[in-house]
Order: structure tokens, then sequence, then C-alpha cells
């Protein structure tokens, strides 16, 4: 079955298109990827992963056609850098 694995640092995005056995599961399709080779950071214990932007274990099943996803820890509050951005537009006008 044919699933993509995505990845994304601050700079660079990655997304990869791979064939995996029928019943592979997330953490299956992930190694399969090489993406741990190439993002030694990334720790599969630590981060959550999802399908489709919908947070799943690393045991669910995946299905032809799926993108799976690895997220990256937030290092800025949203609600911090909102307002950061709103009092910046404040000193434009």
């Amino acid at each position: 079955m044919n699933v993509g694995v995505c990845y994304a640092e601050a700079d660079r995005q990655v997304w990869l298109r791979l064939e995996t056995p029928d019943g592979s599961t997330v953490e299956q399709a992930i190694r399969h990827s090489g993406l741990l080779k190439r993002f030694p950071e990334i720790d599969l214990n630590e981060q959550k992963v999802g399908i489709f932007g919908k947070l799943v274990k690393l045991d669910a099943a995946v299905s032809d056609g799926d993108r799976i996803e690895i997220y990256r820890p937030i290092t800025a509050d949203p609600k911090t850098v909102r307002r950061r951005r709103m009092d910046d537009d404040d000193e434009d006008d």
C-alpha cells in the first residue's frame, strides 16, 4: 500500500511517499521511511504522531493513501506569538 510520511523542522519539510506492506502500523511505516536515520532528533517515545492531523498511537494500522505526520514539540506558546504579532501590527499604524 502507498502512504506518505511527513516531518517538518522550522526551516525544512520532508514528505516521502513509500510502499508499505498491508497491515503496517504507523511506527513500521515511519521506520521504513528512513526519516529516523535522516533526523536523529526524532524520538518516537516523546513525539506525537498523527494521520491527516488526527493524533494516533504508534501501533495504529495505516491504510492506503494515509499521510502519517510526526509532530515536533512546540517551541513557542501560540498565544504569545499571536500577541506579539498583534502588538507589531499596532505599532505599524
